[in-house]
């Protein structure tokens, strides 16, 4: 009997790709770039299986598989960032993945796949930082009850292509199984990154955001706690805000907001969401090619609270 040349099968699609592969190239060169990227692709994959997956195809530095299920993609994403994380590769040097991945119907042809739901997969993929797990709404709802406490919903993104935006989740993916179990239990939310404050600098002006103050915005109108001397920035352009011990950037402006990492990564959001991590500047309106004189510096710190007498 002969198998049919295409069909439809509703599927997790996952995308995973080492982080800086080129900066290796260029810091270490051809052969041992080309061997630690081979060791990290390999690593990644030897998880699929395990949970019931399909490795479709490699692409350099990127991984394109599928899952029978959202929760076994889950799984299959926490699994990897796991063991990426504990490999000691030959110079001592810690890779670093990110992994996207969205659940639905795919055309599945020549044992490739194609359709909206890979189309979308990549692009949540592309917005993913280095050690992070994004998903889609579509996964968070085909999850069972435990697994969706594992997810927390950080920005809505707009998509070329797509008419409505999507809400975009964050996997939690680094607590061990206990806390994994209690997340839903507002008394195990209080985890010590709480107690991290964010400072903001602009000019001669500094701001914290921590439990006391958790929420600021920036822009050029009057009532904004930052206010700008730019142009290019709306009358309230972002909102930054202290949630669940993540410090989420939300933009609310015309011209998009422009946040610049210490890894020289930089990311535009309109209209959404994302976690500011480490330090870096951000640009309200203006792309950092334009060389943008008004910028707002950030910083995470960890702040250490006494308890007194408890453990």
């Amino acid at each position: 009997m002969s198998q049919q040349p295409q069909h439809i099968e509703k599927l997790a699609v996952l995308f995973a790709d080492i982080c800086g592969s080129t900066a290796l190239y260029d810091s270490l060169g051809d052969d041992l770039a080309r061997r630690l990227i081979s060791r990290c692709i390999s690593t990644m994959t030897s998880e699929i299986p395990v949970y019931q997956g399909t490795l479709i195809k490699t692409i350099g530095d990127e991984i394109m598989c599928t899952f029978p299920s959202a929760e076994a993609a889950l799984h299959a994403a926490c699994a990897m960032q796991r063991t990426v994380g504990n490999d000691r590769p030959m110079d001592g040097r810690q890779m670093h993945i990110r992994i996207g991945f969205h659940y639905g119907d795919v055309i599945i042809e020549s044992g490739n796949i194609f359709g909206d739901t890979v189309n979308v997969a990549a692009r949540v993929a592309a917005i993913t930082r280095a050690s992070q797990i994004m998903t889609t709404l579509a996964v968070v709802n085909a999850l069972p009850p435990d697994l969706q406490g594992k997810t927390r919903q950080v920005m809505r993104a707009e998509f070329k292509g797509k008419q409505e935006q999507l809400d975009i989740s964050i996997v939690v993916w680094e607590q061990d199984d206990m806390l994994s179990t209690r997340i839903g239990i507002p008394a195990f939310r209080k985890s010590p990154d709480n107690n991290n404050e964010l400072i903001l600098r602009y000019r001669e002006q500094s701001l914290k955001v921590n439990k006391e103050r958790r929420g600021v915005v920036l822009g050029r109108g009057e009532i904004c706690d930052i206010i700008l001397q730019n142009d290019f920035a709306s009358r309230q352009h972002v909102r930054i805000e202290l949630r669940f011990g993540k410090f989420v950037i939300a933009d609310q402006s015309t011209n998009g907001t422009y946040i610049r990492f210490s890894d020289g990564n930089v990311v535009r959001i309109a209209r959404e969401e994302i976690i500011l991590q480490g330090s870096g500047s951000i640009s309200l309106g203006q792309s950092y090619s334009e060389n943008p004189g008004e910028l707002v510096e950030f910083s995470i710190h960890a702040t250490h609270v006494q308890h007194n007498g408890v453990n």
